[in-house]
C-alpha cells in the first residue's frame, strides 16, 4: 500500500519537473509542485487529470510530430547533403592540387621556390 502512491508521486513530480510552463493549466508550474509534494495522494492524481496540457493524435498525426516541435533534429554525416558537399568540395581542391604538382606547376600553397 505503501509503494504505488509513492511511485505515482515520483512519476507525477517527474512529469512535472519535465512539462514546460507553457504546457501547465490552472497554476503555475512551481505550484503544481508544491500540490504534489505536499498532498501525497491526492497530488499526483490532481496533477495527472488537470494540471498539464495533453496533446491527443488528430488527424493522423503521430506523438512525433508534437514531441519534436520546434526541435532540430540531428542528422548522420552521411545524410547531411551540407557536410557531403563539403568533403566534396574538399576532394576536388585536393584533385586540382595534385593535377598542378603532375603538370609541372606549382600549386598555391606550395612550399617550394620555382626552378630557375
Amino acid at each position: 500500500m505503501f509503494i504505488v502512491p509513492l511511485a505515482l508521486t515520483i512519476y507525477a513530480f517527474i512529469d512535472c519537473l519535465n512539462t514546460t510552463e507553457e504546457d501547465t493549466k490552472h497554476l503555475p508550474k512551481i505550484a503544481w509542485v508544491f500540490i504534489i509534494l505536499l498532498f501525497w495522494i491526492v497530488g499526483p492524481v490532481v496533477w495527472l487529470v488537470a494540471g498539464k496540457n495533453r496533446h491527443h493524435r488528430s488527424g493522423g498525426a503521430g506523438p512525433a510530430s508534437w514531441q519534436r516541435r520546434g526541435r532540430q533534429q540531428w542528422v548522420a554525416p552521411d545524410d547531411n547533403p551540407d557536410f557531403l558537399k563539403s568533403l566534396k568540395d574538399e576532394r576536388d581542391a585536393e584533385a586540382e592540387e595534385e593535377r598542378g604538382r603532375r603538370d609541372g606547376g606549382t600549386a598555391p600553397d606550395d612550399k617550394t621556390p620555382p626552378a630557375s
